[in-house]
């Protein structure tokens, strides 16, 4: 009887509420490969990787048992995960960083990861700079390149970069229609077909005005820099950036706001 039991469950799908501890609609569902899919692709845009033991992680393995069972099939996706989408947030903390993974902006998981201790001037909005505290923020940086590197024809390393860096100015996996990242997946596209380099688009055409298209815009953080340079060096075919190109531009943002807003009395507390 046990084996029959045993059985019989091996076949009764694998279901959100069976791996996170959610209630409601979402718990009922099935996870299928599809959602697992959108999830993965958020995380290794937002992180740069597939979390261990997280969302990614848990869905992908839920949906190939449940597809090896033959519940669902490869391009499956649940209405949740389809309409509502997946998304990731990042909240620094003093010390730390507070990662939460939703679907349909139902929280599935939620972890911290220690991080170096930033300045909290960073963090705070002053009423003075538009909300900034002074610090060069994500669309700012952009718009650097267009001077640093302007001539420079949109290839597909670039569109890469200028995507992962407005992933992280707006919060959103997805791209911005009619935003820089739009424009300069169009713009590498046609690129990559022209055949004169004067008919080529520049980076100084996608960035001239990066601000004034990114819907929200944040100050750069390391992490930032990191998530950009990550996603520049992997779509490039030698693996590596452009000496003034859109990683460079927001790395040295990030050293300058960390650098412009730590106080010595700051630093000498944390052992800088």
């Amino acid at each position: 009887m046990s084996q029959e039991q045993s059985q019989r469950s091996e076949q009764e799908p694998i279901k959100y509420g069976d791996v996170f501890p959610i209630q409601g609609e979402l718990a009922e569902k099935i996870v299928a490969p599809g959602d697992a899919a959108l999830m993965q692709t958020a995380e290794k845009t937002m992180l740069g990787h597939i979390q261990k033991g997280g969302a990614a992680a848990t869905m992908q393995s839920a949906a190939m048992r449940n597809k090896r069972a033959g519940l669902v099939d490869r391009n499956d996706m649940s209405y949740d995960a389809g309409l509502g989408g997946v998304s990731i947030t990042e909240t620094d903390l003093p010390g730390k960083r507070v990662i939460t993974e939703s679907i349909g902006g139902q929280v599935v998981d939620q972890y911290s990861q220690r991080a170096p201790l930033a300045p909290p001037a960073i963090f705070e909005q002053s009423g003075g700079d538009g909300g900034r505290g002074g610090a060069i923020t994500i669309g700012e940086a952009l718009e650097a390149t267009a001077m640093t590197a302007g001539q420079k024809p949109v290839d597909r390393s670039d569109a890469a970069a200028i995507q992962a860096a407005e992933v992280r100015a707006t919060g959103r996996i997805n791209i911005v229609p009619g935003g820089v990242a739009a424009a300069a997946q169009s713009a590498a596209s046609l690129n990559a077909r022209a055949t004169c380099t004067d008919e080529k688009t520049k980076l100084a055409d996608i960035l001239a005005d990066a601000t004034s298209k990114l819907p929200s815009d944040r100050p750069v953080t390391r992490r930032d820099a990191e998530g950009v340079t990550g996603a520049e060096m992997r779509n490039d075919p030698y693996l590596t950036t452009h000496p003034t190109g859109v990683a460079e531009s927001v790395a040295a943002a990030a050293r300058i706001n960390q650098t412009k807003l730590a106080s010595p009395g700051r630093e000498a507390d944390q052992g800088v």
